[in-house]
């Protein structure tokens, strides 16, 4: 059976087919809501459900508390019309018309970066290119049947290969990729995904916050702004247990050097006698030290879900900053061994 929803304020009409969740039957008759883990768990998809009810599917308590589920609001990666639906939520334009594609791709190149991450090169056949916003990723199709999430680490007009980031925590796939994957190795992937990606059209100075790997995507939106001379400022804040884990640290020392791009590295794990003269301690609480008013900023932020929800919270409601200026990608307990 198939039920209607309706977008609002934009007025946008589509059809759910059963079982498809909102945010799937979105995607495939071309609207593009807010989306990121695609599990329940980020938030990132959150909207108001005004009219019809929907079945909740598996929300996660921290995405989305009961109080907010009882004031009508739903995660639109889980949801799942029972009725005719009334949303009211905000649409993405700028991805809309890039096509999502199931591709092979070559593994051109493997280079630690750490002890614990891996760079994959990927080289698309010839006769193909993928077109994304810097920010996106790929899921990587597994020959199981499941899918792994890697951000893209290199922006869009340096796209005659795909730049990977992976962090080995030891599951079947990390593990795969650091004891046996090897150059040639062939792959299969469908992307781009997702709705992280820098606003072009807002002048606010951007805070870009980045965990662990988190960097990769941020990593593809700096160097796609110094590339197309966005003038706005920009201060990366970039967090990591210990000064060993800030990988590829001489780009983001190059970026503050060369194009003025403010670079704050954090470790939260280090010891007094380890040598760094750097910040310490979590790395949003260096942002919230840094700034007393995030009112007029956008922030971006990339990491585990622990540090992207407490950001959140803590920009919002300590700092003013609109929730609407807040965009993150949270490395999901789903996806992060493998991101």
């Amino acid at each position: 059976m198939h039920r209607q929803i309706t977008i609002r304020p934009s007025g946008h009409v589509f059809h759910a087919n059963d079982g498809e969740t909102v945010l799937e039957a979105a995607l495939r008759e071309g609207f593009m809501l807010p989306y990121g883990c695609r599990n329940g768990a980020c938030g990132s998809c959150k909207g108001r459900v005004v009219e019809g009810s929907v079945d909740h599917g598996l929300s996660q308590e921290a995405a989305l508390p009961a109080a907010e589920r009882e004031r009508g609001m739903a995660l639109f990666c889980q949801a799942r019309a029972l009725s005719d639906l009334v949303i009211e939520c905000r649409e993405i334009g700028a991805v809309r018309d890039i096509p999502v594609k199931i591709l092979p791709c070559r593994v051109q190149e493997l280079e630690r970066l750490a002890a614990d991450v891996m760079r994959i090169r990927l080289r698309l056949p010839a006769s193909e290119r993928l077109q994304f916003l810097a920010g996106q990723y790929i899921d990587i199709l597994l020959r199981d049947g499941t899918r792994r999430s890697l951000s893209l680490a290199n922006p869009p007009h340096d796209d005659g290969l795909l730049e990977l980031h992976l962090r080995n925590y030891g599951g079947s796939f990390s593990t795969h990729v650091f004891t046996q994957m090897k150059a040639k190795d062939i792959l299969r992937f469908e992307g781009p995904l997702g709705s992280f990606y820098l606003r072009e059209d807002s002048d606010r100075p951007a805070i870009l916050v980045a965990g662990g790997t988190g960097f990769a995507p941020i990593k593809a939106i700096i160097e796609h702004a110094i590339h197309h001379g966005i003038r706005r400022p920009m201060a990366l804040y970039r967090g990591a247990r210990t000064a060993a884990d800030l990988y590829l640290d001489e780009l983001p020392q190059r970026w503050a050097r060369e194009h003025g791009v403010t670079y704050v590295p954090v470790i939260s794990d280090g010891s007094p006698g380890d040598g760094w003269t750097g910040r310490r301690g979590l790395v949003h609480q260096a942002v919230l030290e840094d700034f007393p008013d995030l009112s007029g900023h956008e922030v971006y932020a990339c990491g585990a879900p622990a540090m992207i929800e407490t950001a959140k919270r803590d920009f919002c409601s300590l700092r003013g900053l609109p929730q609407s200026a807040f965009h993150a990608d949270a490395f999901t307990p789903a996806v992060a061994a493998v991101r």
